[in-house]
Formats: structure tokens, sequence, C-alpha cells
């Protein structure tokens, strides 16, 4: 289960997130301050320095977290790790931004990066790291990886694999919503991460997008079955989508970890894929046989069917949400909800 020897899931946090607050590319950070707000000291965005981050995102927080506008202002919340929260087009960042990473460093910070771009090799923020810290670089395809051989299906517990129309509609955080309530009940339960906005709030995990397609399975397999021990049911953090022309993740993901069953995301009111709108997303009982039939090689491997449907309601009225949760759970026959918005407790034993 790679992780970093010194990262602890308990670290305190100042989040990178220029620009990301109210932009596109600030799902990461969004999301550590959405899941483990607890843990988060400060963010730095420029844009909206001095702003409610709760106003701006919606996100209900109990201790209001303070923005500021860059990493020298965020040094005075007392963070120990910076996490970069946000990733621009091309996975670099810009030149202007660069400056706060060296300022974090030589203010005794530890970087947590989970772009593209290997940042522990730039001799200009080596040289800036202070005796004792680090900089983790997540997205790096772990050692000792083994092609699949579909082993997984032997294990005791219950895998469940969350899957979607699209990408960037609720994977994790629906995941994450499940593992939390199944904790909640006195379940055994693990979420697994496969992202590295997962692997930052679990603290291990596997970056998918990171490894060779020839062993993305092998990995799949490998952590499940680490994530397995001592578990009822692990919960596996979706990535990508069979729907979508640029994904090739769903697949090694359902044969990797030989799920028992699949959960269904996807966007309320969501009828062509963010990016592709050439790719008109099929009605969801139709959606929900295709994974049904491809998740089990078409009767090669076991029956695995869809328990539930989870829907990202974001930006819809209470009513609104409602509505279209009763909506997809008639056209579909199969139980529905926003888990974020309002818990995950009454879909649980639809895949557990």
């Amino acid at each position: 289960m790679p992780r970093h020897p010194e990262y602890h899931a308990n670290d305190r946090l100042a989040i990178l997130l220029h620009d990301g607050i109210l932009g596109k590319h600030g799902k990461t950070g969004l999301a550590l301050v959405r899941f483990a707000p607890e843990r988060v000291a400060v963010v730095i965005d420029r844009q909206n320095a001095n702003g409610s981050l709760a106003d701006l995102t919606g996100i209900p927080l109990r201790n209001q977290i303070p923005i500021v506008e860059n990493a020298h202002e965020a040094l005075h919340y007392a963070p120990n790790t910076l996490a970069i929260g946000i990733a621009p087009l091309g996975g670099r960042l810009p030149a202007e931004w660069i400056q706060d990473l060296n300022t974090a460093l030589l203010g005794g910070l530890n970087i947590l990066n989970g772009l593209h771009t290997r940042l522990a090799e730039d001799p200009n923020l080596k040289s800036s790291l202070q005796p004792g810290r680090w900089i983790w670089d997540i997205r790096q395809e772990p050692p000792g990886l083994i092609s699949g051989d579909g082993s997984a299906r032997l294990l005791p517990c219950k895998r469940v694999l969350f899957v979607g129309t699209d990408m960037s509609i609720g994977k994790m955080s629906a995941a994450i919503a499940f593992h939390r309530a199944a904790v909640s009940l006195g379940k055994r339960s693990k979420f697994m991460a496969t992202g590295q906005t997962g692997i930052m709030l679990e603290g291990d995990g596997i970056p998918l997008d990171a490894i060779r397609v020839d062993f993305a399975s092998g990995a799949v397999q490998q952590e499940v079955i680490a994530c397995a021990k001592d578990r009822e049911v692990v919960f596996i953090e979706g990535q990508g989508s069979l729907l979508n022309p640029a994904s090739t993740a769903t697949l090694p993901l359902m044969r990797g970890s030989q799920p028992t069953k699949l959960v269904l995301c996807h966007r309320a009111q969501m009828h062509h894929l963010r990016d592709f709108k050439w790719v008109r997303i099929p009605p969801l009982g139709q959606v929900v046989s295709m994974l049904e039939q491809v998740a089990s090689a078409g009767g090669a491997l076991a029956p695995v069917h869809v328990g539930c449907i989870v829907l990202n309601t974001h930006g819809l009225s209470d009513s609104e949400a409602r509505y279209e949760i009763e909506r997809t759970q008639a056209e579909t026959g199969l139980p529905t909800n926003d888990v974020v918005r309002f818990g995950a407790q009454d879909l649980l034993d639809s895949v557990t």
C-alpha cells in the first residue's frame, strides 16, 4: 500500500488553491476541505483572499477556514504541510505559483504533490527544502507490480466499486460517504484510494493513472488484497468512465478488484459528457446493463450487479434534488440518493 513514511493523515495543511475555489481545476483542494476540514489550517487563493470559504464553495464548515493571498501569509496559521490542491492544464504550475512552494519550503513545510510533474526532482525546490522535511510526488508507479490474475475474487470481504457516466462527477466523494456510513454502523470498512486526492485523504492507495496499462489490473488487485485484511467491506474509488473516449481506467479497476457490487454515479440532469458534447449519455437503465455485462465479461466471470445509483445534485435546491432522486429511482428501479448531500446510510444495504 504505497505511502510516504512520514506523511500522516492528520498533518495540518495549507492548501495551494489559486483560482481553484471558483474555477474548474480545484477538485483536489476542495475535496480536502469537504472531507478533512479539521486538518485544513488555511487556503491560499489570491483570487478570493479574505473571502468566506463556506459561502464561496457551499461546503458546510463548522469553523471558518481563512483564505490568504500567498504562502507567506499562510505560514502565520502554523501548517506543517502544503498540499497542492489545483491541477492546471498541462500539469505544470505557473512560475509565480512556484514561488509559493519555495516560500513554504523555506518556512519549514513539507510539500504534498498530486501533479504528474515531479517536484522532488526540481533543483530549485530541493535547495529550499529544509532538513527533515520532504516533497512527496504521489503520482509515481509503485514498485513490485504484477499482472492481474483475478485473485481478488477469492477474498471473503465485499468489494464495492464506484463507476460513473463521466469523469469528475463524484465517484471518490461517494465512496468516502459509503465508507464513513459503514464505519458509523460499526462495520470493518476500508476506503481504497486510486487517485491523488484519495491518497492525500487516506494516507495510502495507488495512483492508477501513473501505472502502465499492462500492470494496472495487477496493481488494483494487490491493493484490494492488502485493503481486505480484517475488513468486511472495501469501498473502491472509481476512475474515469466506460462512456468516455479519453478514459482507460474503469476496466482495470473492474478486473483487478473483481467487485461484488457496483455503484453507478451520475450527475443529475446531465445528458452529454462534459468534455465531449457529441457523446450522449444513454438512459441509465441501459448504462446499468452495459456495466453489468462488462464487469462479468458477458458471463465469463461471476455476475456483478449495480446495487444502487448515486446522484450528484450539486447546484440544485433540496426540492429539485429530491425530485431528481425520486425520478431516477422510478426510472431504473434501483435505490437512489445523493450521498454527499443526504448521507449514505439508506443505500448501504444495497451493496453490503
